[in-house]
């Protein structure tokens, strides 16, 4: 029979967390990202998300950062987002306050019903909804605000973008340049440095 966990206090799930990403999604060593830039330093944070407790954590810290926004929903960019939106969506319905999500496609299918956001219900749209952006890692953020202004296109007002790992290679200047409100759970510095 499965043994029921409590999910720690912030602090320690916080404390848990960076420990799950430093073992199983930090890496040094040159690799080029997904902009072409070349790095001393990478995070592939999908050992991290598809891990059963990093996912549980992950979702526990994402739901606490958002918990003051007001959401209708939660969503993000193909792949790195659908993880994370899973997790909270999950536990956001454990805990009573469930928190629909969606996510967005680089390209629209060319097939079925051809959509870029996915997720909705048939005849359920974004229009005139809050919701925040998600991410697993961001480096300028440019991946996260594709997914933003898709959100904004199909009619939502987005709250906040929120990443796990801000690399802090120009994700702040991006979006407060168009005007949104970001937040990083951790900082690059917080695994180069240690």
């Amino acid at each position: 029979m499965a043994q029921t966990i409590a999910l720690p206090d912030s602090k320690a799930a916080r404390v848990r967390l960076k420990e799950i990403i430093a073992k199983r999604s930090f890496g040094l060593g040159e690799v080029t990202l997904a902009s072409g830039r070349k790095s001393h330093f990478y995070f592939n944070l999908k050992p991290t998300m598809l891990d059963p407790e990093g996912a549980a954590l992950l979702a526990q810290l994402t739901l606490a950062a958002l918990a003051s926004e007001k959401l209708d929903a939660i969503g993000g960019l193909e792949m790195g987002a659908v993880p994370i939106s899973g997790a909270v969506a999950a536990l956001s319905w454990i805990s009573g306050a469930p928190l629909p999500n969606f996510f967005v496609r680089k390209k629209p299918k060319e097939h079925g019903a051809k959509l870029l956001v996915e997720g909705l219900t048939k005849g359920e749209n974004l229009s005139g909804k809050t919701v925040a952006i998600v991410e697993d890692v961001t480096t300028t953020g440019e991946s996260a605000l594709k997914a933003a202004q898709a959100a904004q296109e199909s009619g939502a007002k987005v709250s906040l973008v929120l990443t796990i790992v801000d690399r802090q290679e120009g994700a702040t200047e991006t979006f407060s340049k168009a005007g949104l409100r970001f937040h990083a759970l951790f900082t690059a510095d917080e695994f180069l440095n240690r």
